[in-house]
């Protein structure tokens, strides 16, 4: 047995030893092996011994967690909810209604889609207000008088009872509360200085429309006060990711108001928020309305490399390089960088861009699938604010020194002057930087 726990070697020194004649060395300096039973591993040809430093097949899964573990995590995870839960409760037990129980009438600028989804939702929020939109088409007026459909827009979706449309000005804003314009940003100045003399000098703006003024390059913030002579005249901006339509089911929606006025903006929140329609606050109006502005374009772009079936690497890196440009512009303006990441910014690039329902991005893409611009725009009966929008980003990019590739190749394709072919083979050859 002592010979077993002393090191032994075996050489085949040269070919006449054989295998019954060894040449046995000896090594007893080296030290002894612990006294344990002796573990003796037999091998069959064809079946690889198993080695000890591998993990060995077991039925059970590695990721399950032993039932001991499991109840800890789960009890974990229920403590957690039950504290959300418990604080969500105890907010909207504080919430305030008076704002809603104090509104008498809302009146809403424009019978587009959007503006129509917005006027069934404010008169849904309470029966006894009474919601005027004022529309230029007498068709979509007597439509909603007479039978309470938007039949250019919402064929299928009946409006609430009290939601009425007319084409005068001044009946409409008569007594109004809250005034939500929805009317499209390049025709806006036109339109609000052929009504200034009925709006009153305290009633809430509440603007639906996102973009630039292409001559001005004026946002909704600086446009309504300006056309309506009236540099107090206060301002909210609405924004985030919300088609038309789904808010007209009243499917899960969020969005965020924005004002330099603190109060303004709650009160507009109480006014809006409901089951289905989340309403955050923000001050920052700026990076607010350039998020919601440079989305547009960005969408064209989106729908451009779509169009040309480029695949998912090149629309995540597109949508990311264009999330960048508009956080550097907006910053550069005075927005804050996390109101990009927010609702405004990436949320609703992420909706505009990613889904079909976007009018932004079904240009792009009969664009990106070799249509012309001007045939495109001649069979669509909504605008597409990124069109007009384009040009002025690029201006106001040259004005703050911001390099933006992506928005400016598509503003260069809105002018003509570049194919998407041609875009993309150029922005592909861009030098190759730090990211920043």
């Amino acid at each position: 047995m002592e010979a077993l726990l002393e090191p032994v070697f075996v050489f085949k020194l040269n070919p006449s030893f054989t295998s019954k004649n060894p040449c046995t060395v000896h090594f007893p300096n080296l030290p002894k092996i612990p006294s344990k039973p002796l573990v003796v591993a037999t091998c069959c040809a064809g079946t690889p011994s198993p080695s000890p430093l591998l993990p060995q097949d077991s039925d059970q899964n590695p990721l399950q967690l032993s039932p001991d573990r499991t109840r800890d995590r789960r009890k974990v995870v229920r403590i957690a909810w039950e504290k959300l839960v418990r604080w969500s409760r105890s907010w909207r037990s504080k919430a305030k209604t008076e704002v809603l129980e104090r509104t008498k009438k809302v009146v809403v600028l424009g019978g587009g889609s959007f503006g129509t989804a917005m006027a069934a939702h404010v008169a849904n929020r309470k029966a006894q207000m009474e919601v005027s939109m004022l529309v230029r088409d007498p068709a979509v007026c007597r439509s909603i008088n007479e039978n309470h459909f938007n039949y250019k827009y919402f064929p299928e979706h009946k409006l609430p009872e009290n939601v009425t449309a007319t084409s005068d000005a001044k009946t409409a804003l008569l007594g109004a509360d809250y005034c939500l314009h929805a009317v499209p940003v390049q025709f806006s100045t036109s339109f609000l200085e052929g009504i200034a003399e009925h709006v009153d000098p305290g009633l809430p703006f509440i603007s639906l429309s996102k973009g630039l003024e292409l001559n001005t390059l004026r946002m909704m913030s600086q446009i309504i006060p300006q056309a309506l002579k009236n540099p107090r005249q206060p301002f909210i901006a609405l924004s985030g990711p919300s088609f038309a339509l789904e808010l007209m089911n009243k499917l899960p929606t969020a969005m965020v108001v924005a004002s330099k006025d603190k109060k303004l903006a709650h009160a507009v929140q109480q006014l809006l928020s409901c089951s289905h329609l989340r309403i955050s606050t923000s001050r920052d109006v700026t990076g607010v309305e350039i998020a919601g502005a440079l989305k547009n374009v960005l969408a064209i772009a989106a729908g451009i490399v779509e169009g040309m079936n480029l695949g998912n690497n090149s629309m995540a890196a597109l949508v990311a390089q264009g999330c960048s440009e508009i956080r550097w512009l907006a910053t550069k303006m005075g927005g804050k960088p996390a109101t990009i990441t927010g609702l405004s910014g990436t949320g609703d690039i992420m909706l505009t861009c990613f889904v079909n329902l976007s009018r932004n991005k079904r240009v792009g893409v009969r664009l990106g699938s070799g249509e012309e611009l001007e045939d495109i725009l001649s069979s669509m009966n909504q605008v597409a604010e990124g069109v007009s929008t384009a040009g002025a980003v690029i201006a106001l990019a040259q004005k703050y020194n911001v390099k933006m590739p992506v928005l400016t190749a598509v503003a260069r394709i809105m002018d003509s002057e570049l194919t998407p072919k041609k875009a993309v083979l150029e922005l592909m050859s861009l030098p190759q930087v730090e990211e920043v």
